[in-house]
């Protein structure tokens, strides 16, 4: 089964760290782009972060900038998400697609797989 599986989230305190995994399953990621998106409750889902296939470029939406960190190993088939600083404002179910290009901090190009999601809470 092709498909994009997401881990790593949880419930963390205002100044914490976690990482997000993103796991492709039945295909390679070498091709892709891949992206973080999030969606906050009674919200509409917004990029976060997206890697080139190569990894060589990295870009990020203002609101993270300095705080998160994507990075991929390919020959593991997976990207995480590095999030640091984390404030209740992150909390959301975060979301990688794979798609053709990085378009700024989103996938362009048409997105090929989404994965289901992984809450993050950040409380204290």
């Amino acid at each position: 089964q092709l498909q994009l599986v997401e881990s790593g989230g949880g419930l963390v305190q205002p100044g914490g760290s976690l990482r997000l995994s993103c796991a492709a399953s039945g295909f390679t990621l070498d091709y892709y782009a891949i992206g973080w998106f999030r969606q906050a409750p009674g919200k509409e889902r917004e990029g976060v972060s997206c890697i080139s296939r190569s990894g060589g470029s990295t870009n990020y939406a203002d609101s993270v900038k300095g705080r998160f960190t994507i990075s991929r190993d390919n020959a593991k088939n997976t990207v995480y998400l590095q999030m640091n600083s984390l404030k209740p404002e992150d909390t959301a179910v975060y979301y990688c697609a794979a798609g053709g290009a990085c378009s700024g901090y989103v996938p362009a190009y048409g997105i090929d797989y989404w994965g289901k999601g992984t809450l993050v809470t950040v409380t204290s």
